[in-house]
C-alpha cells in the first residue's frame, strides 16, 4: 500500500481527493491548519470512505512539525500539496499574506521532499498563471501572460521554483492546472464550505437559492462574449480528484520521463457565468436573484481549456456533466443547512 501525504488534505479539493485516494487503496496522511477548513472533515472523510484518515492540524510554514510527522510515518511514496490560500479577491487586499503562506509553503514542502527521498510530487495549480490570454483554448504551452492577482503570482512563481528544483532533484514533479473546480461529492456529505461572503460564483449561487443571501452580482457583463459575461471552464470537484490519483500513479508507474510535467484539468469547453446561472435554476428548480454589476478587479475574461495532454498520458477524463456540477452542489448546500455547517 502507497503511503500518501497531502498537505492542506481537509479543504474543498484535498478532502475529495483524500476520498480517492483511499477508495483507490492509498494510505494518506494530511497536514492541515483547518484555517480554511472545518474540525469534521476528517470525521467525514473516515465515515464516507470506512478507511483509516487522520489529520495533523499544522501549518506548513513551520518545518519542523512537519519533519516530526514525516519520521512518524517512515518512508512516503508521494505528496499532494494543496495547501494555499485561494481567494482572488482577498490576494488583491492582502498581497504579501498570500505570497507569504502560499510561497513559503511551497518552499518547506520542497524541502521535505529532498530531505526524506520522497520520490513523487504532485502540485496544485492553477489556469490563473495563464492570465489574461487572448489563445482559447489554454494549452501547456500557451505563453504566460502577467498574472491578474497576487493569487495567480503565487501559483506562477510556485511553478517556477519547482520547474528550476526538478533540474537537480531526484524528485518526480507534475502540476495540474486546474480551471474553475465546483460541485460536491455524490453522497452530498462534504463539498465546499465558504469562508465568510463568498467570492466565488456556485456558493453565492446555493447560498441566494437557500436564502443565506438575498442575491449576488454578476461582475461583468459587457465583456466581449456570447452574453457579455466572463467565460469559464467549470470542472467536478471529483475528475479533479480524480486527475491527483492518476498523476500519482502515472508517476509510481514510472511512466513520467521529465523532472518536472504539467497538465491542464478542464472540461475542455467554455461557459458563462449567466449560462451556469441557468443551468443551476434548470436542476433546482430555483429562480435566482442577481443583479448585473461592473467589471472586478483581477478577473480574466475568458479561458477555458485544451486538456487532450490529460486525457491521452493520465486517461484522465472530465465525467461530470454542468448539470451534475449543480445538482451535487445544491445537495451539499442543503445538507449544510440541515447539519447547521
Amino acid at each position: 500500500m502507497h503511503k500518501i501525504l497531502i498537505t492542506g488534505g481537509c479543504g474543498y479539493i484535498g478532502s475529495h481527493t483524500a476520498i480517492d485516494l483511499l477508495e483507490k487503496g492509498f494510505e494518506v496522511i494530511s497536514i492541515d491548519n483547518l484555517s480554511l477548513s472545518k474540525t469534521f472533515i476528517p470525521d467525514r472523510i473516515r465515515d464516507i470512505t470506512g478507511k483509516p484518515f487522520h489529520n495533523y492540524r499544522v501549518d506548513c510554514r513551520d518545518l519542523n512539525k512537519m519533519r516530526n510527522i514525516i519520521d512518524q510515518h517512515g518512508q512516503i511514496s508521494g505528496i499532494i500539496h494543496f495547501a494555499a490560500f485561494k481567494s482572488v479577491g482577498e490576494s488583491v487586499k492582502k498581497p504579501l499574506v498570500y505570497f507569504d503562506n502560499n510561497i513559503n509553503s511551497t518552499i518547506n514542502i520542497l524541502r521535505i521532499a529532498e530531505e526524506f527521498a520522497i520520490p513523487n510530487l504532485v502540485f496544485s495549480s492553477s489556469c490563473s498563471i495563464y492570465g489574461n490570454n487572448a489563445q482559447q483554448p489554454v494549452t501547456e504551452d500557451t505563453p504566460f501572460s502577467t498574472p491578474e492577482s497576487p493569487y495567480g503570482w503565487t501559483k506562477l512563481i510556485s511553478e517556477q521554483m519547482i520547474a528550476a528544483h526538478a533540474k537537480q532533484s531526484k524528485t518526480k514533479f507534475i502540476a495540474l492546472r486546474y480551471f474553475n473546480p465546483v460541485g460536491a461529492h455524490s453522497s452530498g456529505r462534504l463539498g465546499e464550505i465558504p469562508f465568510g461572503n463568498p467570492e466565488n460564483l456556485v456558493p453565492n449561487i446555493t447560498q441566494t437559492a437557500i436564502g443565506k443571501k438575498s442575491g449576488f452580482t454578476v461582475y461583468g457583463t459587457d465583456y466581449d462574449t456570447r452574453d457579455g459575461s466572463c467565460v469559464r471552464d467549470y470542472v467536478h470537484v471529483m475528475d479533479i480528484a480524480d486527475a491527483h490519483t492518476l498523476a500519482l500513479q502515472y508517476q509510481l508507474d514510472a511512466k513520467q520521463l521529465d523532472n518536472y510535467q504539467v497538465f491542464n484539468l478542464g472540461s475542455g469547453s467554455g461557459v458563462t457565468v449567466l449560462e451556469l446561472i441557468q443551468a443551476f435554476e434548470k436542476v433546482s428548480g430555483v429562480k435566482l436573484n442577481y443583479t448585473k454589476g461592473p467589471r472586478r478587479e483581477g478577473d480574466v475574461v475568458s479561458i477555458f481549456a485544451d486538456n487532450t495532454k490529460a486525457i491521452q498520458q493520465l486517461n484522465w477524463h472530465a465525467r461530470y456533466s454542468l448539470e451534475d456540477m449543480m445538482r451535487t452542489a445544491w445537495q451539499w448546500e442543503q445538507t449544510m443547512r440541515e447539519e447547521s455547517i
